[in-house]
């Protein structure tokens, strides 16, 4: 058996959802700001793999050098300017684009958050309310560990997606109990068209001409061989060597069996080296 390696400039896994409702994970290869290929990560699940931190940072836009990451992988000049940090990202009811006012960087922001955007309600662990544009719905689910996820309004731009959400934030949660997520604990068995039909009836006046007739809901399954009983959060600024037993992916996280998890995505412009048996 020949031991392969895959070294890297980290970016979040690439992710769709195959006919059989499961997520499929590619991590794209980075030397820096190059990107020279791709590999299935599912095919690692089940097999032993090492993680080594080569001690270089590199900020995911501009290529350079840097000890910390702002944001997403970006130095901190970066994230001052950078459309990837705007703070409609975060808080999409702050876009202003759909008025001509760019927050960063107005072709980004035409690109991105003057599209059609869909609010929507996923379970993780709980149900939660959350934003994305049309074209990223599923990817946008699987990234962060829905098993199941439902199309609750469709809008015109991101700020009215953003206003919905707000809406609704006193009646669900907008963040993910990562945690809970990881160990597949489920803390609401409400079904996602209930919680839909009851939203209908708390959303304002003037956003139900944009509620969705679509109550199709999409299930994801994760390639999660065992999910751990308790969590241990490796991050590589105090680590920089990891063995062990890849048992699952799920969101953005690789999952080993002594439930140490890695977060790739906070990762970003990290360069690593995965080792395993090909």
């Amino acid at each position: 058996m020949v031991l392969m390696e895959i070294t890297t400039h980290l970016r979040k896994m690439h992710t769709s959802l195959d006919e059989q409702g499961v997520a499929q994970y590619i991590l794209p290869v980075f030397d820096v700001l190059e990107n020279t290929g791709s590999y299935s990560m599912n095919s690692l699940v089940g097999e032993k793999v090492s993680i080594h931190f080569e001690g270089e940072i590199n900020c995911v836009e501009s290529g350079v050098k840097i000890k910390k990451t702002f944001g997403e992988g970006l130095s901190y000049a970066v994230w001052l300017k950078s459309p990837l940090a705007s703070p409609s990202i975060i808080r999409p009811e702050l876009s202003r684009i759909h008025e001509g006012i760019a927050l960063r960087d107005f072709d980004w922001e035409q690109a991105h958050h003057n599209q059609p955007h869909y609010t929507y309600l996923s379970r993780t662990s709980g149900i939660k309310v959350g934003v994305t544009r049309l074209t990223n719905k599923v990817s946008r689910w699987i990234d962060q560990g829905a098993t199941e996820g439902i199309v609750l309004a469709e809008v015109p731009y991101r700020q009215l997606a953003g206003l919905i959400e707000v809406a609704l934030k006193d009646h669900l949660a907008d963040k993910t109990a990562w945690q809970a997520m990881l160990k597949n604990e489920m803390t609401s068995r409400e079904t996602l068209l209930n919680v839909k039909n009851q939203m209908l009836d708390l959303l304002p006046p003037e956003f139900e001409s944009f509620f969705s007739d679509n109550d199709e809901i999409t299930q994801i399954s994760y390639p999660v061989l065992k999910y751990p009983t308790k969590i241990k959060s490796m991050k590589l600024d105090n680590i920089n060597q990891f063995t062990g037993i890849l048992s699952g992916i799920k969101g953005q996280y690789l999952i080993f069996d002594d439930g140490t998890v890695f977060n790739v995505r906070s990762h970003a412009g990290y360069k690593v080296k995965f080792e395993f048996a090909g």
